[in-house]
C-alpha cells in the first residue's frame, strides 16, 4: 500500500520526502519542481523488534516498510487542469492514503503560492480541488448508472443510490472520508470508485526550528481542523529532519538531544502513516532473521500467513502465537511454552498487532 505526500507548492513536501527516503530528489524553491511522482521505501521504526532481538539471537532484523509517493504541488483550479492538475490528481487517485503537508512557518525567503501563510486556507484549497474532481467522477458515473438502471438492472440501481449519497455530501462541501454504507455490496461499490476525498488523511504540520513541539497558533489551528475530521496531526520540522537524516547514528542522537527530541519526527510520521493506512505488524523470529510483516488491521491468521507465501495461506493449518510481553517476561520460547502462554489459533483467528507467530501449513 502507498501513501501520497501532497500539499500546495513550496510547503516542504519534497524536503520531507527526501529526509524520509534519503532519495535526494529535487526540492528547489519554485512551484511544480516535482512533476512525475517520486516513489520511495521507508522503514517503519518499531522498538519491539529490538526487544525481540534481545532474547532471540539472529543474523538480521528486518522492519516493516512503507511506500511513499511524492506528488507535485496542487493549486487552485487543479480539478480543471490548472498547474498540470489532471496529472497530479490521477497520481493521488492511485495511492491508498494522503499525507497532507501544511506549512506552519513564516519565512520570507520561501515564497507561498497564495502570498500568505494560512494553513486552514491551504487545507481548504486542496480539499475543494479534490471535491470538485470527485463531483466530476460522480456526475459521469451517475449518468451511466441511471441509463442502465432504467432497464431494471438491480446492480445499476444500487450503484445509483450510492452515487446519490456521494453527490449530496459533496454538494454540502463535505469530503467523502468516513462515509460508510450498511449494505456490503454498496460499500464495495463505493470503495471501487477510489474517490479522492474518501482516502484517509494524515496532516503533517511543517514548522520552523523555533516551534519543534508545535505549540504555535498555526499548528493549533491544524490540530483543531484534524479533530473535527477525526484525523491526526504530526508536527515535523522539515529543514531540521533533512539535516538529521544526513548524520550518522551518534551525531543524530547528539542533535536530537540538543533540540529536545527523543527520536526523529520522521519516525513518528512513518508509524502514523502506517496507522492511517489501516496497517499493523506481526513478527516472525528465528535464527536466520527477525522480521515485521505488514497486514491490514482485521486480517485473519491465514491471510497473515499468505503475506509470507501464498502456499502458507492455501495450506494453513494453525498458528502458534505468543506476544512480545510474553517474551519479555519468560525470555525464551521454550519457557513461554512451558508456562502455557503459547496460544494455538485456527483459521478464524483475527491477528493482533505485535503477535509473534509460527505458521503450520500443508499443501
Amino acid at each position: 500500500m502507498e501513501a501520497g505526500i501532497v500539499g500546495l507548492p513550496n510547503v516542504g513536501k519534497s524536503t520531507l520526502f527526501n529526509a524520509l527516503t534519503a532519495a535526494g530528489i529535487a526540492s528547489e524553491n519554485y512551484p511544480f519542481c516535482t512533476i512525475e511522482p517520486n516513489v520511495g521505501i521507508v522503514n517503519v521504526p518499531d522498538p519491539r523488534l529490538e526487544m525481540i532481538h534481545q532474547y532471540i539471537p539472529t543474523d538480521k532484523v528486518i522492519p516493516a516498510i512503507l511506500r511513499l509517493v511524492d506528488i507535485a504541488g496542487i493549486v487552485k483550479g487543479a480539478s480543471e487542469g490548472e498547474g498540470l492538475g489532471n496529472k497530479f490528481l490521477s497520481h493521488i487517485r492511485n495511492v491508498d492514503a494522503i499525507l497532507h503537508v501544511v506549512r506552519c512557518f513564516e519565512n520570507g525567503d520561501v515564497i507561498h503560492v497564495e502570498g500568505k501563510v494560512d494553513p486552514i486556507s491551504d487545507i481548504e484549497t486542496i480539499d475543494i480541488e479534490l471535491m470538485l474532481a470527485d463531483m466530476q467522477t460522480v456526475e459521469l458515473a451517475k449518468q451511466k448508472a441511471a441509463k442502465t438502471a432504467r432497464s431494471g438492472n438491480a446492480e445499476a440501481k444500487s450503484r445509483l443510490a450510492v452515487l446519490e449519497v456521494c453527490a449530496t455530501r459533496l454538494a454540502e462541501e463535505k469530503p467523502l472520508r468516513g462515509l460508510t454504507f450498511d449494505n456490503p455490496d454498496q460499500q464495495k461499490i463505493f470503495k471501487g470508485y477510489q474517490f479522492l476525498t474518501a482516502k484517509p488523511v494524515l496532516y503533517l504540520a511543517n514548522v520552523d526550528e523555533d516551534d519543534i513541539q508545535g505549540e504555535g497558533e498555526l499548528v493549533q489551528r491544524v490540530r483543531e481542523r484534524a479533530a473535527e475530521e477525526g484525523g491526526d496531526v504530526v508536527v515535523v520540522c522539515g529543514r531540521l529532519e533533512a539535516e538529521i537524516a544526513e548524520l550518522d547514528e551518534a551525531d543524530q542522537k547528539e542533535m536530537l538531544e540538543s533540540v529536545g527530541l527523543e527520536e526523529p519526527a520522521l519516525a513518528v510520521v512513518a508509524r502514523a502513516a502506517y496507522h492511517t493506512l489501516g496497517l499493523q505488524s506481526y513478527f516472525t523470529a528465528g535464527k536466520i532473521e527477525i522480521r515485521a510483516w505488514t497486514i491490514p488491521i482485521g486480517a485473519t491468521g491465514p491471510q497473515a500467513a499468505g503475506v509470507i507465501h501464498t502456499d502458507f495461506e492455501r495450506g494453513f493449518i494453525r498458528a502458534e502465537i505468543f506476544s512480545v510481553s510474553d517474551l519479555e517476561q519468560y525470555h525464551t520460547e521454550k519457557a513461554i511454552r512451558e508456562a502455557g502462554k503459547l496460544r494455538v489459533e485456527g483459521k478464524e483467528y483475527v491477528m493482533k498487532d505485535g503477535d509473534i507467530c509460527h505458521f503450520l501449513f500443508n499443501v
